[in-house]
């Protein structure tokens, strides 16, 4: 019991950093993950690792329950995808997932400009934030094109996997070009996230960046 307190007690002290590393592999190994691995669809377990990480990076209280909540949720959709052969139970699985994340940026958010010095879970808390929304855009991509197709044209089809690169590309304002919006609201969705994800990196994780580095400089 005391190993598991202590250990408890450590994640609790770096828990947007171990989120942070959740989230990155998610994001970009999910193909390397898939080549080593005999798994089928292996964004969607790392997805349910990082609703397991962003479960336990809220604190105990109301909040973590409904996370609590939205994770049941979303294995028993995806459990329901795989034995009804339907698009359905994704959607809902997703949607959950989307919403996980909303929420959990902003705790994060609330950590990253919690009052005192700035340390390294401020930053990470900060940087879970904008990896976190970058996801739960992706999501959302999916989800507007499964229910509108054609708000996006591709060459491929706009798989999870790839809305969620297309949302990353999008909030760096990289425009590679390969996947387009066409529809109104897409676009609108779009000018949204690259306008908010370069504000946020340029006023809030620069300013963190910059007072921790002062306060290492006393």
């Amino acid at each position: 019991m005391g190993f598991a307190r202590s250990l408890g007690r450590r994640y609790a002290e770096r828990r947007f950093i171990v989120l942070f590393a959740v989230l990155l592999l998610t994001i970009s190994g999910h193909a390397l993950v898939g080549s080593l691995l005999p798994v089928a669809n292996p964004l969607n377990w790392l997805l349910g690792l990082s609703l397991m990480a962003v479960v336990l990076s809220v604190p105990r209280g109301t909040l973590r329950w409904i996370l609590y909540g939205a994770a049941v949720g979303f294995v028993g959709a995806r459990l329901a995808e795989l034995m009804l052969d339907h698009p359905a139970p994704a959607f809902v699985s997703q949607t959950l997932f989307a919403l996980a994340c909303l929420l959990t940026a902003g705790v994060a958010v609330r950590r990253a400009l919690a009052a005192g010095p700035v340390d390294g879970e401020h930053i990470f808390a900060a940087l879970d934030a904008y990896l976190l929304v970058g996801i739960a855009f992706g999501v959302g991509y999916w989800l507007l094109e499964t229910a509108l197709p054609g708000s996006f044209s591709s060459a491929a089809p706009l798989t999870a996997p790839r809305a969620i690169y297309f949302s990353f590309v999008t909030q760096a304002t990289l425009g590679y070009g390969d996947i387009v919006p066409i529809l109104d609201h897409a676009q609108g969705v779009v000018v949204a996230q690259g306008v908010g994800g370069q504000m946020y990196l340029a006023v809030l994780v620069a300013r963190l960046v910059s007072l921790y580095a002062a306060q290492g400089n006393r």
